[in-house]
């Protein structure tokens, strides 16, 4: 009889966490849609347009029938191509085409090089925060994250001393990402160069999440892993993408790039899974990496501009201590004064409690730093206008001041 028997879930796909930042930005959509005035911080996309060369290329190329058919599962040759160009140009990092992967997007990226790396048993050393996806395409492997928290006396940034005290002669992997989502973050190259010295010298592999390379204000520099640490090359695995540099999250288009035998498999993988992304999608990507970066610097001086404003607004707030992002577009404050105190009839135990409060009360979306591994913060995305900014973090300061 239909529905009369039990349906057991695979553990792997039991075991893994709803995406918060998705969860949160859902809820903050069926609000408005039943008229409520939302003001989302949860985003993790730019709020401008794609630009508009990049969208007319989709578009011819949505009328040409040579995209109306598979394609090489490991991406448009001519694409690949101009990717290893893009790297060596941005980065510093001389590599072969045959070493690009394109990917349904860097999430996409990251999940292919832990199903192709990691085993059962093997670990992964994670600095927290971190962007809810790792752990679980880790576990996906069914290999073990390893949780490193890290807090703002040190930025939010690992040191190899912690990282020491965590490896195992289980330890396969680290996973780094500079500029850092969620904490904006960014590390020296001195930093991060001795990271991957450590890492080399232990043969533990490397995943580095580049997606924010262009997205740094300030003083602060992009540094790429393997251009600083040659040596760690052959076992180094890179993730970027088009989303946030061209303001492309909806297209879909990522890659990694890494030694010959882990894209070789990583293009196995997807020829089972996905075949070829998106043939217009990736004509997409072609137009945006080989035009020009203007529209991204404008984009940048506008975050830029938000992310001063964001840290002041809650740094005004009672209770809440804001470290000043250097990377991304995201400010992570600490939220622990907030807790334990009574907001409007509501007594806030956690910052996952204070999350759902913030929405209910006055009708604004942040994510709690339980999504990160790190309770008693929350991220907030500056990529929105700078009225509902300002407007936002309004109300959240006086739900706080009673």
């Amino acid at each position: 009889m239909a529905g009369s028997t039990t349906h057991e879930l695979a553990r792997r796909a039991a075991g893994i966490a709803e995406s918060a930042t998705l969860a949160i930005t859902i809820k903050a959509a069926e609000l408005r849609a039943a008229g409520e005035h939302v003001i989302g911080f949860g985003a993790g996309e730019p709020d401008f347009p794609t630009p508009e060369h990049i969208a007319e290329a989709a578009a011819a190329a949505a009328l040409d029938p040579a995209n109306h058919r598979y394609t090489p599962a490991g991406g448009l040759p001519e694409l690949r191509e101009a990717v290893a160009e893009k790297t060596l140009r941005d980065s510093g990092f001389d590599v072969d085409a045959s070493q690009v992967v394109i990917t349904n997007g860097a999430k996409h990226a990251v999940y292919a090089a832990c199903q192709v790396l990691l085993d059962p048993g093997d670990e992964v050393l994670l600095p927290a925060p971190y962007w809810v996806t790792y752990p679980e395409a880790v576990k996906l492997a069914g290999a073990s994250p390893v949780p490193i928290v890290t807090d703002e006396t040190t930025g939010f940034r690992v040191t190899v001393d912690r990282l020491e005290e965590a490896r195992t002669e289980a330890t396969k992997m680290l996973i780094v990402v500079s500029p850092s989502n969620p904490t904006g973050a960014v590390y020296p190259a001195g930093e991060l160069e001795a990271i991957g010295r450590w890492a080399a010298d232990n043969g533990i592999w490397v995943l580095t999440d580049e997606i924010y390379e262009h997205l740094v204000y300030g003083d602060a520099a992009f540094s790429s892993l393997p251009v600083l640490v040659p040596d760690l090359a052959d076992r180094c695995v890179v993730v970027n993408g088009v989303a946030k540099t061209y303001a492309m999250t909806g297209w879909r288009v990522g890659w990694l790039i890494g030694p010959a035998p882990v894209s070789a498999a990583a293009i196995r993988l997807q020829s089972h899974t996905t075949s070829n992304v998106s043939n217009v999608a990736q004509r997409a990507a072609l137009a945006a990496v080989t035009g020009t970066l203007d529209a991204t610097t404008r984009m940048r001086a506008a975050f830029d501009r938000r992310r001063r404003t964001i840290v002041t607004l809650l740094n005004g707030i009672d209770g809440v201590d804001c470290l000043e992002p250097r990377g991304a577009f995201y400010a992570f404050p600490s939220l622990g004064g907030l807790v334990g105190r009574d907001l409007r009839g509501h007594m806030v135990g956690s910052t996952l409690e204070l999350a759902a409060t913030v929405l209910e009360a006055v009708k604004v979306a942040f994510v709690p730093g339980e999504a990160f591994g790190t309770p008693g913060y929350g991220r907030f995305s500056f990529a929105l206008g700078d009225d509902e900014l300002t407007e936002g973090i309004g109300r959240i300061a006086e739900l706080a001041a009673g």
